[in-house]
């Protein structure tokens, strides 16, 4: 029995479709606004990313507390969220012990679903971390996609979430994908054309939501409160694969186009995925084997 979701979770959707559930974890003491006030200042430095609030969706989600700084103190920020249009990412709460648990708990809960779906003995989450989200009424996370999936969970406040095909290039181009996916550039083109291909959901304390990876996404808050949500993102085989494959696109496009050429886009033949998944998987191994021998 699951320790943090409901039985509602259909797992043969999982990395196909986005979804709403419920989760059971809106009174753990973890989540508490107590708790991430004590929490969240006493992080390193590097897991918190904080900035203004009111973005737009053509701003680079990724590089927002640059261009968006604030000038309050993280202390300040936490403490006058309601009010300062604040913005606050934690990259892997889990490492302080108050998180602990509901990592253990969300971890084993996100593989046995895992297991429904693809009933392999070998390890399927691969490399979970949770991401916490703390953000002031009305303020706005932009279009971006995630190198990962996505369990998320709201605990307090509203939200829409605003989700989008996983491979349709109408939405992302093929170029622009495998580029992010590269950590190349983040910085994703925008139109309100594209939202012609949208999904919305309505997002309150309670609820869950599955965004399946490299889905384009962005979010709103509501304006009564301020948002909470927490998230526990992964990867599974098929999408360290797809991962591989973006980027070994995004270093052969160049080439291949000299040639009149282009590659074929991940996500339409399974076999050529992982096939340029051994491949990229291979130079990085040569890659990181030549790196270790050059002097220093």
């Amino acid at each position: 029995m699951s320790a943090c979701f409901d039985s509602s979770i259909d797992p043969r959707l999982l990395d196909r479709e986005p979804f709403k559930f419920h989760h059971k974890l809106m009174d753990h003491p973890a989540l508490s606004l107590e708790n991430l006030t004590r929490v969240i200042p006493a992080l390193p430095a590097d897991h918190v990313k904080y900035s203004k609030g009111l973005m737009r969706n053509g701003d680079d989600f990724e590089s927002a507390h640059l261009q968006h700084r604030s000038n309050l103190s993280l202390a300040e920020t936490i403490e006058s969220i309601r009010t300062s249009d604040s913005y606050v990412m934690v990259r892997s709460p889990q490492v302080h012990e108050s998180f602990h648990p509901v990592f253990r708990d969300l971890s084993a809960d996100v593989e046995a679903l895992l297991r429904e779906q693809f009933g392999s003995r070998e390890r399927l989450l691969l490399a979970p971390r949770l991401y916490l989200f703390i953000a002031s009424p009305n303020s706005h996370t932009p279009f971006h996609i995630d190198r990962n999936s996505t369990m998320l969970l709201q605990f307090r406040g509203s939200k829409e979430m605003v989700i989008f095909p996983r491979w349709e290039p109408a939405v992302v181009t093929h170029e622009a994908r495998e580029a992010y996916a590269a950590c190349d550039n983040t910085k994703l083109p925008w139109s309100n054309e594209k939202d012609r291909f949208a999904r919305r959901f309505d997002f309150r304390p309670g609820d869950g939501l599955h965004i399946p990876f490299i889905a384009g996404h962005y979010v709103q808050n509501g304006s009564e409160d301020v948002s909470i949500s927490m998230s526990i993102i992964f990867n599974t085989p098929e999408s360290q694969a797809q991962l591989n494959a973006l980027q070994f696109n995004h270093r052969v496009r160049p080439w291949m186009a000299r040639l009149g050429m282009q590659p074929t886009p991940v996500g339409t033949s399974a076999g050529r995925d992982t096939l340029k998944s051994n491949l990229w998987r291979a130079h990085m191994k040569l890659s990181r084997s030549l790196g270790a021998g050059e002097p220093a």
